[in-house]
């Protein structure tokens, strides 16, 4: 699998099930789980906070490093470190871009909300993983290995740089 292959099958997955953990890349820090919104034009990955919290207050500082770990759930066939760096923002055209219901409940004063905070991850480098088994596949992978004392095909993993 090549790098372009591997980073297209992120974002296609990432489309479809937005949901993956970020945090600040660093010793003693937890990620925690968090909807994602993809800029396609400046390759960004946004997502709505609270300036309650730690992880806002935590990225308020320049260049905080930080990591998105991805798993596409619902079909497990993508799964994704991504290194990049988080920065706040109060971008009211990406929060008038991505604004929805699910978002609305989380700030009672709607869009003008004093706490309403967007954090904005800049990815850099990653590693993906994809596999197209799904789950039969996969036990006659595990079946296969086994019999011929061979390691399963997982599927593919790549490094990949972002732009």
């Amino acid at each position: 699998m090549t790098a372009a292959e591997a980073e297209e099958e992120f974002w296609d997955h990432l489309g479809q099930h937005a949901v993956g953990m970020l945090g600040l890349d660093q010793p003693g820090y937890h990620s925690q789980p968090m909807t994602a919104f993809r800029d396609e034009d400046s390759g960004a990955i946004w997502f709505f906070t609270r300036d309650d919290t730690d992880l806002a207050r935590d990225a308020a500082l320049p260049d905080q490093p930080a990591r998105f770990d991805y798993s596409s759930a619902k079909d497990q066939e993508v799964w994704a470190s991504i290194h990049g760096t988080l920065s706040v923002s109060h971008d009211r055209e990406k929060i008038d871009r991505y604004w929805n219901s699910v978002v609305a409940a989380w700030y009672p004063d709607g869009k003008d909300d004093a706490h309403l905070t967007l954090l904005r991850f800049d990815p850099e480098d990653g590693r993906i993983w994809v596999s197209k088994k799904g789950p039969i596949r996969f036990f006659h992978e595990i079946a296969k290995a086994r019999l011929t004392k061979r390691l399963p095909d997982e599927g593919g993993v790549a490094d990949v740089r972002f732009h």
